[in-house]
């Protein structure tokens, strides 16, 4: 008795053939949809740290060119000397540093204060700060300039506020009006209520003041959440470019991005230098960046997720 074996064939239904046919096409919509973006982002980039080693006559010339036929650093030597660049990068380090644990302090204490403390009106406060969130920082430019404008005792006002230019032309000026921002209030609420209650009633029980529960108990606990709101805060000080505009009038103390503007005038702009420039006012974040976007990625995952 003999036995024959037939060849195993699966069949693919039309439905499922249309199915893996569909998903493909997604796939490499997908795909290229992703590699235009990349390539949209990274290209003012390249084109930047390529024009930077390019010579005047082949900036104009080669535009489109990313590789020089004759590159040279002499744009960087003359960023540096044409204006007082180094000068620009000391301000805007001090500015983004002091910006940044402004932040980190108040931002800290005032998250802790909504997350822990049960206070009559805390609700409305913190919807109010909220709120702040919604309103385009060029709507309260002017009054926070006449507030620092008109601080008493500082740059030669007297106690009403008159006489002198307050606290304009200050590395004040800049980093008091945002030394407790509603992003930081608010992220630094959300990770401090991740934390347990049960660490501040211990401490109360054994007599230790609130400021104190916080500096020594809540603090402490908090490091992820501060680096996160740390490296943020650093980078939008960085980058910030029109509030140092306005009240920045010295050229002392100009910051990096307000500095790179003096390659540009009204007839002609000084491309090399400027490039330059920019090249080197991006390192500072770009490292950061790269160093940390872990932590800032799990940062704003975990309070996403409270």
């Amino acid at each position: 008795m003999s036995s024959t074996t037939r060849p195993l064939t699966v069949s693919i239904s039309p439905d499922r053939r249309k199915a893996r046919s569909r998903k493909s096409i997604k796939s490499v919509i997908w795909f290229a949809a992703v590699t235009l973006i990349s390539v949209a982002t990274v290209a003012p980039l390249i084109w930047t740290l390529a024009t930077s080693f390019k010579p005047p006559a082949e900036i104009l010339s080669g535009a489109l060119n990313l590789i020089s036929k004759a590159p040279t650093l002499g744009n960087y030597v003359e960023a540096f000397t044409t204006v007082p660049f180094a000068r620009y990068f000391v301000n805007s380090l001090i500015i983004g540093v002091g910006g940044a644990v402004a932040n980190m302090f108040f931002g800290a204490l005032a998250g802790y204060a909504f997350a822990k403390l049960r206070f009559r009106g805390r609700a409305p406060v913190f919807g109010a700060f909220l709120a702040s969130l919604m309103i385009p920082g060029i709507v309260t430019m002017i009054p926070t300039f006449l507030v620092l404008r008109h601080f008493p005792f500082a740059g030669g006002n007297d106690l009403t506020g008159n006489g002198g230019i307050g606290l304009l032309n200050t590395y004040w000026a800049v980093i008091v009006p945002g030394a407790a921002g509603a992003f930081a209030v608010f992220f630094m609420k959300q990770f401090f209520e991740s934390l347990p209650d049960e660490y501040g009633e211990a401490a109360r029980i054994d007599g230790a003041s609130e400021f104190r529960i916080f500096a020594q108990v809540y603090f402490p606990l908090a490091k992820a959440g501060l680096a996160v709101l740390g490296i943020l805060s650093f980078q939008a000080g960085w980058n910030n470019f029109l509030w140092p505009l306005i009240v920045l009038n010295d050229p002392n103390m100009f910051t990096v991005q307000v500095g790179l503007s003096s390659f540009v005038n009204n007839y002609s702009t000084n491309y090399g230098p400027l490039m330059a420039g920019t090249i080197i006012s991006s390192l500072p974040v770009l490292l950061i960046f790269v160093l940390a976007q872990r932590y800032i990625i799990e940062g704003i995952a975990h309070v996403g997720t409270k």
